[in-house]
């Protein structure tokens, strides 16, 4: 597929008039809608196109949903042979044919050990109401009430998920150090940072004064995305599977976003040989459309009837799509594709960094990208690194948009640009998403440069 660069055309007034009641009709919680002002028609692949004629390179998948990108065929094809068949698409919990394969294919790609004892659970459509079932699962079958999350997380946006992600303000959830090479919180790093906070995880569990009486579980994720792409060592995620394991607690690996071949396995748990007790699920496992499940071990299965429950748990045709983009991921072995990818693509990037001071860090695992932004002129002598640069990623971002790419922002300070693309992507695109992503960051180096220069603040 070839890639030109987007041809700058005047937006029509049907374009501005729909971005225009957007703004006066939906809520001031809206989000991508803010930096991504754009009005998508029509969607193929890697490839968005709006309603102003330009066209972007998507390296945002909804968010990691599309790990096929927009419109595979398999999964147009999956859609239209149940909505042809004439299928009910609302079934609540009952079984159908449709469900039943789809089932059967998320279990084949599972850890075996994990799936010959494994339980499913079909939630609410999204990825927080899963992680609502996970933490109304284990606090059911230990009859326990606390939880262990980790700085940095991010779980969802409904109040319980809400509690365990690391921007909440509440405490009834402990909060335990996520290793980190870059902003290590022990000012180390490395395999010594990652070990550190293992024993500080493991002396809290243990300290009868610690303040932390033993919880009903524990949850993390392989990789954090939101919290600013930061993978998880193998060895701590080892350490964490021993902790919890020799104290029986469970532990929930939130797979939301690293899941279905993302990381460069099909599961990101994989990278370190653990088997967790519950495995929460989402995102693209509904081959773009919504659909979500919480996998556990069957001595967990705990609930009654109706313990957790939701309307539209059935979604067949999440089902369908999910099962073909399940079954074209494991037979075309994208997840190794995308670790070859990925690693070719971190290469050129730590290559840019060398080049670009106010590049801090950069890190991920498979297609699953972070490049940490930093203001290098900001220099102490009691700072390890320098500062996060929000405005400078805001910039960035912002750049990349004019030049027909779409990124993501995250990170404690918002200042990690992020790459989700596809994992269908070719050799050929992930070029013109470099390309284009340098271009961006030296135009806004260069920008902010200016305003530096003519005394305003970033």
């Amino acid at each position: 597929m070839a890639v030109t660069e987007p041809a700058p055309v005047a937006p029509p007034a049907a374009h501005e008039g729909i971005l225009r009641r957007q703004s006066l009709r939906e809520s001031a919680a809206r989000t991508y809608a803010r930096s991504l002002p754009i009005v998508p028609v029509r969607a193929r692949g890697l490839t968005i196109e709006g309603a102003d004629g330009r066209r972007y390179l998507d390296c945002l998948s909804g968010a990691g949903a599309l790990a096929l990108g927009h419109n595979h065929p398999v999964v147009l094809e999956a859609i239209k042979k149940v909505i042809d068949s004439g299928a009910p698409l609302h079934v609540l919990d009952l079984a159908t044919p449709v469900k039943d394969a789809f089932t059967t294919e998320l279990f084949a790609t599972l850890p075996r050990e994990f799936a010959d004892d494994a339980r499913i659970q079909f939630c609410g459509p999204a990825g927080t109401d899963a992680v609502e079932a996970a933490l109304k699962l284990v606090r059911t079958a230990t009859c326990r009430s606390g939880l262990l999350s980790f700085t940095g997380a991010y779980h969802g946006m409904t109040a319980g998920a809400l509690d365990a992600s690391g921007g909440a303000t509440d405490v009834r959830v402990t909060r335990l150090p996520f290793p980190q090479n870059y902003r290590c919180p022990f000012g180390i790093g490395g395999e010594r940072g990652a070990e550190l906070g293992a024993r500080w995880t493991e002396n809290l569990l243990d300290d009868p004064k610690g303040g932390v009486p033993r919880p009903a579980g524990m949850i993390l994720e392989p990789v954090q995305g939101e919290g600013g792409v930061i993978p998880a060592p193998d060895a701590w995620m080892r350490r964490m599977r021993e902790i919890t394991a020799a104290r029986s607690i469970p532990l929930i690996a939130d797979e939301v976003q690293t899941g279905v071949g993302r990381t460069g396995t099909f599961w990101a748990v994989e990278h370190s040989g653990i088997v967790p007790d519950v495995m929460v699920l989402s995102k693209a496992i509904g081959g773009s459309l919504p659909l979500a499940v919480v996998i556990y071990r069957s001595e967990l299965d705990a609930w009654q009837p109706g313990a957790h429950a939701g309307t539209f748990r059935g979604n067949q045709l999440a089902m369908a799509a999910g099962a073909a983009t399940l079954a074209f991921v494991r037979e075309n072995r994208l997840a190794d594709r995308a670790a070859t990818l990925g690693a070719r693509m971190l290469g050129r990037l730590q290559g840019l960094a060398a080049a670009h001071s106010c590049i801090g860090d950069v890190r991920g695992r498979g297609l699953m990208i972070g490049v940490e932004l930093v203001d290098p002129d900001v220099a102490s002598p009691d700072v390890l690194v320098p500062p996060p640069a929000p405005a400078l990623a805001a910039a960035v971002q912002q750049e990349c948009l004019d030049r027909g790419l779409i990124v993501e922002l995250g990170g404690r300070h918002s200042g990690v640009v992020r790459l989700l693309p596809p994992l269908t992507l070719t050799d050929e695109q992930a070029v013109a998403v470099l390309d284009r992503f340098a271009d961006a960051l030296a135009a806004a180096e260069h920008s902010l440069q200016r305003r530096t220069d003519s005394g305003q603040s970033y």
